[in-house]
């Protein structure tokens, strides 16, 4: 589902709140990557048979390229839902994020809105 079509659905307060949720999520991963990524490590000895020292390699390998997904992931989805929300102030009477969702263009770029409180009409980038 895209971000025009959860607005439509849950409104801006939930979207906001529901993009932050899972940009932390993201974050979460990373942390635990960084442990697996230290375990990992930390277990890793030059005595150890080479099959074993294949695995561990292995498990450092995943972790740290899953540690770098969820890194971008994190940042992309809180840089855009604040990015969105630095927008979603009404410019003539400053209310945030009382405004009905009109119409959407450049294929859901563009969000044209209506504030509720005094009826002022502006566009919102995503």
């Amino acid at each position: 589902m895209t971000a025009i079509q959860r607005v439509r659905s849950q409104g801006f307060q939930r979207w906001y709140q529901s993009e932050l949720t899972q940009s932390h999520l993201h974050l979460v991963l990373l942390l635990l990557c960084a442990v697996a990524l230290f375990s990992t490590a930390e277990v890793f000895s030059a005595q150890l048979p080479l099959g074993q020292r294949v695995v561990l390699a292995g498990c450092a390998l995943t972790s740290g390229v899953i540690g770098v997904w969820a890194l971008r992931r994190y940042l992309y989805l809180l840089m855009h839902a604040e990015y969105v929300a630095n927008q979603a102030a009404c410019p003539a009477c400053k209310s945030y994020a009382q405004w009905n969702l009109l119409a959407d263009s450049e294929g859901g770029r563009r969000w044209r809105v209506q504030c509720r409180r005094c009826g002022h009409l502006w566009e919102i980038d995503s």
